[in-house]
């Protein structure tokens, strides 16, 4: 029995969800998001409130019961919130700067790597060693945010590299010499 599917989702004031058949469209103060969902899982919509139903208990609309309305709820969430991910530079030289719409990273390379954020998501670097990366679309910040980790991720033996706030780093012992 899914615990998450069966959660009604409360929908904020400012924030209007409509359903034309299987898609779903969800309008806030932040912007606005389109989504196609399976056909199977029925979305009702009545008042202020959402509630995912599934036709059986067959596996896989088990798993599509839970994953819909954590999805509709992510949808949600973005449009009335926001969502935001902080990312940390740790290393000796190790920089970001913001030029223009462009983040770019001195991150140990011979090159500086260069980012443009995509369209309804927003990179500020308030610090030098610290870059935020914010956005309506769940899954166009957390992309964006570990692109961004990937260009250099954090080493176990120093730490040194891009890091999520508050992400710990298993350290390994180095060498010992003879």
């Amino acid at each position: 029995m899914s615990r998450i599917g069966n959660k009604p989702i409360t929908i904020p004031a400012g924030v209007t969800v409509t359903l034309n058949g299987t898609q779903v469209t969800v309008k806030g103060p932040k912007g606005e998001l389109v989504r196609e969902f399976n056909p199977d899982i029925k979305i009702n919509i009545e008042g202020d409130v959402i509630n995912i139903t599934r036709p059986s208990e067959h596996k896989t609309h088990r798993a599509l019961h839970g994953t819909t309305r954590a999805v509709l709820n992510n949808m949600v969430v973005g449009v009335s919130e926001g969502y935001e991910k902080t990312l940390e530079l740790v290393g000796v030289g190790y920089r970001a700067q913001k030029q223009g719409q462009k983040l770019v990273l001195n991150v140990g390379y011979s090159h500086p790597v260069e980012f443009v954020a995509p369209q309804g998501v927003e990179i500020e670097v308030p610090a030098n060693t610290q870059v935020i990366v914010k956005g309506f679309n769940k899954e166009h910040v957390g992309e964006l945010a570990a692109n961004i980790r990937a260009v250099r991720p954090p080493e176990p033996y120093k730490g040194k590299g891009i890091r999520y706030q508050g992400e710990h780093v298993r350290r390994k012992e180095g060498k010992t010499g003879k």
